[in-house]
């Protein structure tokens, strides 16, 4: 049946909705795709409900070539499958927490892990059931701080979320590769350029971990890449450990007045001023005091020492410590620590510690793979007003580990000898996770192997952003005047405008669209008989189906114009000649 706008459920916007950064956001609020119904939440319309369908389409399709099959949960789950992960805490205020009538506790699911492992465990038993993919495509929520950019980052989103089930490694590495390839064939359907990118697996847990990222000047995520091949995003990012350097002939560490030094800045400026040499921020030592918020509630506070030329990184930073949260020391922390002097920390003292017992404030102390064995610092003496140079790594200071947290820059050294990397911003459009028997030995997931014995299940995961995937299109198909969807995920094949008041425009256009709809093409009709041809062409424009037929003055001559949103070609063709065109691009 054709779909007429007259009694569409549609309304379209002329001015941008308030707060709408990007494109996606402004355009598919204005073409009456979405309606915001919270920060972050937003009312799926028809036109917004038919592109969805359309990308939910393909990945069924390659989810069925790649042998999975669909089970749907509810969004609503019991705590306990959480709790005995270890995610009902680990996820912190992420997590929509509720209570029921009964006082019983419940969250809105982020993610399905549990329900998908626990429904396994209750049917299979056997080396024999196995392997097994299945999938569902949900609704998940996550209650996000600052919910941005419409679809990009909401607080309900919709999500395709797989996982494989294997009674050995080897099975898991086939599973995890059928899915890998799987969605490359998916966002090659869908038009999407992406970068498969090493990733940290965060409260995900397992080992292998890769993200699909489209690459896009609004994406959150930053990631690196070489001309080698090497892809990483930031917080996978590894820096090799410099070999040690000897230091038997290194001067003793010097303390020096440094009045009025507290940045780095101020302290290189000093030192070229009143030491002998040419200082860089590279030769300092930047100590850094964080806060760690544990799961139990305890906070703990931390001094990481990277180079001075480089920053902290927060999102490397929450990664380092997951699961605890990150915040930057406080003027509370630093008062009930009073070793530590602000502006001039250091992790050597004349009257500190012993090397290799305690740091010299006594705080635990993590540095960065280059300050290693060897290397020769300026850094804080731990008094005011006071630095020291010529600390070395190895014989006046040591740390109790090492940690990534600093900033990653372009013509850094790929880790695998790629050569430099460049740095480029993505959004994260999919994730494949081998997460191994993290999940099945919570819960208890195993079956019998072929001699009879109990083995665990190892589980491979892998999410595709539905809802995010659209908006991406959405940012990716649009001009000044509105949408131009793909013709794969368009809400409709064509549509058919009667522009002017002439009844035969009216007629001829009814008879245009019956046609093909009879042959196979879903239309979309403006029937509207007392709106005038300009808002008629600024709503086709809008809403973006790529393929528009104008049915206006030539109408009682039997001529039409077809007209290529994409191109922006507009040809004057026969009624018969229109149809045919139509029908054979199809």
């Amino acid at each position: 049946m054709v779909t007429r706008l007259s009694n569409f459920f549609l309304r379209t916007l002329r001015e941008d909705p308030a707060g709408a950064e990007v494109a996606s956001h402004k355009l598919l609020i204005r073409a009456g795709y979405i309606r915001p119904q919270a920060a972050g939440i937003f009312a799926w319309l028809p036109l917004g409900l038919r592109v969805k369908a359309k990308i939910e389409t393909v990945i069924r399709e390659e989810m069925a070539a790649a042998g999975a099959q669909e089970v749907h949960f509810p969004a609503l789950m019991p705590r306990e499958a959480y709790e005995a992960t270890g995610r009902w805490e680990e996820y912190g205020d992420l997590l929509f927490r509720l209570q029921d009538r009964k006082g019983g506790d419940y969250l809105l699911a982020p993610t399905h892990e549990e329900a998908f492992t626990l429904l396994v465990k209750d049917l299979y038993s056997s080396y024999k059931d196995l392997p097994l993919t299945i999938y569902q495509i949900q609704d998940k929520y996550r209650d996000e701080a600052r919910p941005r950019a419409g679809l990009l980052r909401g607080r309900e989103f919709t999500m395709k979320d797989a996982y494989s089930f294997d009674a050995s490694d080897e099975g898991l590495d086939a599973s995890y590769q059928a899915q890998r390839d799987a969605y490359e064939r998916i966002f090659q359907r869908l038009g999407l350029e992406y970068v498969i990118v090493q990733a940290d697996a965060g409260a995900m847990g397992g080992s292998r971990s890769e993200e699909f990222l489209h690459p896009t000047p609004v994406g959150e995520d930053t990631f690196v890449r070489s001309a080698g091949g090497y892809a990483a995003n930031v917080e996978a990012f590894t820096t090799e450990v410099p070999a040690p350097v000897p230091f038997d002939a290194d001067a003793a560490p010097v303390i020096f007045d440094s009045p009025d030094t507290p940045t780095i800045e101020t302290l290189v400026a000093h030192c070229n001023r009143e030491l002998d040499g040419e200082y860089t921020a590279a030769d300092t030592l930047k100590n850094v005091v964080l806060a760690l918020k544990h799961l139990d509630g305890t906070r703990e506070i931390v001094i990481v020492g990277i180079p001075g030329d480089r920053e902290v990184d927060e999102k490397r930073a929450e990664v380092a410590f997951a699961p605890a949260e990150v915040e930057t020391a406080t003027a509370d922390d630093f008062e009930n620590h009073p070793l530590l002097v602000k502006g001039y920390i250091g992790p050597w003292s004349p009257t500190g510690a012993v090397l290799g017992e305690e740091s010299a404030t006594g705080i635990r102390y993590l540095v960065d793979p280059r300050v290693s064995e060897g290397t020769s610092w300026i850094t804080g003496a731990n008094v005011d007003q006071k630095h020291a140079h010529s600390v070395v790594m190895g014989r006046d200071f040591a740390a109790d580990g090492i940690v990534e947290i600093a900033n990653v820059r372009a013509g850094d050294p790929a880790p695998d000898g790629s050569g430099p990397v460049e740095l480029a911003r993505g959004m994260e459009i999919g994730h494949v996770f081998q997460l191994g028997r993290k999940y099945a030995e919570a819960l208890g997931l195993k079956v019998l192997n072929e001699n009879g014995k109990l083995v665990t299940v190892t589980m491979g995961s892998y999410g595709i952003g539905v809802t995010r995937i659209l908006a991406i299109i959405a940012e990716l198909n649009n001009d000044d005047k509105g949408l131009i969807w793909p013709a794969s995920v368009s809400p409709f094949d064509v549509q058919v405008v009667a522009a002017g008041r002439d009844q035969v425009a009216f007629e001829v256009a009814e008879g245009v669209a019956a046609q093909l709809e009879s042959a196979g093409l879903d239309v979309l009709y403006d029937d509207r008989p007392k709106v005038s041809p300009g808002v008629k062409f600024g709503d086709a424009e809008l809403v973006g189906v790529p393929r528009i037929l104008i049915v206006g003055r030539g109408a009682a001559e039997g001529q039409v114009e077809l007209w290529d949103r994409r191109s922006g070609d507009r040809d004057a063709l026969s009624v018969e000649e229109a149809v045919a065109r139509l029908t054979s691009s199809r």
